[in-house]
């Protein structure tokens, strides 16, 4: 796990990161959906968010530049003979980050995330405790459950959208969660697992290479696409059902407008999944978690 990489031969050896390749490393881009879960979970609590904006801002930091950013990181070093193939302009595999750089960098995040966590109780620093270890879990050797197109987009999902929507629910109500926000964040990280595996298209020549055995290799990247479409919708059937049980119509309508609006998008991506993989990735996701908030707003109502 912890052998040197080999730099790019263009540029020259650093003996510190470059400040902006180490922002690179822990991609900002990536901590939206954690930080969007943990505010699903405040506004799904029934407690409002204003009553203690402190624990808001603290949780969302932490889910989102904190250990989002660490997995990040610890994802990087751990893939960084993957990234040497798909894309050696990474910050390890180009030098940027040199030597064990991106390693003390994880490690360094991993104490910060358990020491923040510590500040929002025992309910927030439980779940990140499971953060970190889920972050680890998925990358570092020998668990290294990204080898599975089933188990590492699947523990993704549940890290980033349930473990912070539970996780902001408990904190600001200061206890265990309702059994309903429980259901709601659990299927829409597994609804999450088929965002992954899109995601793991950009990757699909170094998985192959290096054993990944991520849906796209293993199934090719049709039959991928359409079970990641299908893997998406189906959680979001049952949510429309669940809120239609709860005698919240307008919200069960809500999101089945936007359930729509994303089938729409997914029959776009399914005529070239390889190529319109990103394209889904930065229209129909917004479909998706536009009915995650909109749930969130329901169960206010329903729990509150």
């Amino acid at each position: 796990m912890f052998t040197d990489m080999s730099v790019s031969p263009t540029l020259p050896l650093r003996r510190y990161p470059d400040p902006a390749a180490a922002l690179r490393l822990i991609k900002p881009i990536t901590w939206f959906p954690p930080m969007w879960a943990y505010l699903c979970g405040t506004v799904s609590s029934g407690v409002s968010p204003l009553s203690n904006i402190t624990l808001v801002i603290a949780g969302i930091i932490l889910a989102g530049p904190i250990v989002c950013g660490m997995s990040q990181a610890a994802n990087d070093w751990c893939d960084r003979h993957v990234d040497a193939i798909n894309e050696p302009n990474r910050p390890i595999p180009s030098g940027q980050i040199p030597g064990r750089w991106g390693l003390w960098i994880a490690l360094i995040m991993s104490a910060l995330s358990l020491a923040v966590g510590s500040l929002l109780g025992p309910w927030g620093f439980a779940a990140t405790v499971l953060g970190v270890l889920a972050a680890w879990a998925y990358s570092a050797e020998p668990v290294r459950l990204k080898r599975s197109g089933w188990w590492g987009p699947g523990l993704v999902g549940l890290s980033y959208e349930t473990l912070p929507w539970i996780t902001g629910a408990v904190v600001l109500s200061a206890g265990a969660p309702d059994g309903r926000i429980v259901i709601i964040a659990v299927l829409y990280g597994l609804g999450a697992h088929g965002i992954m595996t899109l995601n793991d298209f950009k990757a699909l020549e170094g998985d192959r290479q290096t054993g990944v055995a991520s849906l796209p290799v293993t199934l090719g990247p049709d039959r991928a696409a359409r079970l990641a479409c299908a893997i998406m919708a189906v959680p979001q059937l049952v949510v429309i059902a669940l809120l239609f049980t709860w005698d919240k119509p307008f919200f069960a309508g809500t999101v089945s407008v936007l359930l729509a609006a994303q089938v729409w998008a997914m029959t776009v991506m399914l005529r070239d999944p390889k190529g319109k993989a990103p394209w889904y990735n930065g229209t129909g996701v917004l479909f998706y978690i536009t009915g995650m908030m909109v749930t969130a707003f329901a169960l206010k109502g329903i729990v509150a």
